[in-house]
């Protein structure tokens, strides 16, 4: 007998970490569901992936938007039947601004995409997975260094960060009774189009601009594979993986 392909799904996979992690999910024989707001870049990933691209699907999504997330897991139920794995990741850095200079609008942007999104994402997965058989499943979600340590004038994508170690938390204890594991991996200064301008120097805590170490995103990609691939008796709660000299030890 054919052994059924394990079904994840990846939000924001239409670039940076999302789109290597849906390709490292695609190429570790993996059925991915690639969701995101731009239905190009999602494609573009699919055709990244090559001959492993057939294993794919795209669905635009908003995951702010709680009819839309509704929209993807029926979608996902409807192909595939069941879910194995969901790697949160979706996530947006609005202005950088110092705390008293935020807009409101911005700060309702960060809340919605970075942390309720991953709490609808997390919600409708629960209910596909502790229904599903053989029941249970994996939650991974993006955290980042923000989610220990903020950088200057970041407030609002730091405060959704940590709050997201505060959503792994609960999902992992409210996930127990359904056999859903749920870990956090925090990612510093991994290599891809968002981290570019840490080269030009970026804004440290004792206002001195300073070029910062970066490392390969394929680290990332296998971290997460890791955490992925474990049974699930056995989970990875926290992870931080970073280039070993960038700033995060002693930030500040």
């Amino acid at each position: 007998m054919t052994a059924v392909k394990k079904v994840a799904l990846v939000t924001g996979a239409g670039s940076g970490i999302g789109k290597h992690i849906a390709l490292a999910l695609l190429r570790h024989d993996y059925s991915v569901v690639l969701a995101g707001r731009r239905a190009a870049a999602l494609e573009e990933t699919i055709a990244a992936g090559g001959a492993y691209g057939a294993q794919a699907l795209a669905v635009p999504t908003d995951v702010s938007d709680q009819a839309s997330v509704k929209a993807l897991f029926e979608t996902i139920k409807a192909r595939f039947g069941r879910l194995d794995l969901l790697f949160n990741n979706a996530g947006i850095f609005t202005k950088s601004a110092s705390l008293e200079e935020v807009d409101f609008a911005q700060w309702q942007a960060s809340v919605a995409v970075n942390l309720t999104g991953a709490f609808l994402c997390t919600q409708e997965a629960f209910k596909i997975m502790k229904a599903q058989t053989p029941g249970g499943g994996r939650i991974i979600n993006n955290g980042s260094i923000a989610a220990h340590a903020p950088r200057p004038n970041s407030v609002a994508y730091t405060a959704t960060k940590h709050a997201i170690t505060g959503l792994t938390k609960s999902t992992s204890l409210d996930g127990r009774k359904y056999n859903i594991a749920c870990g956090q991996i925090d990612i510093g200064n991994a290599a891809t189009d968002m981290t570019e301008r840490m080269q030009q120097g970026i804004l440290q805590a004792n206002g001195q601009i300073a070029v910062e170490p970066t490392m390969s995103v394929e680290h990332v990609a296998k971290a997460v594979l890791y955490m992925a691939d474990l049974p699930l008796d056995a989970n990875v709660q926290f992870m931080t993986v970073m280039a070993t000299n960038m700033p995060f030890i002693g930030r500040g």
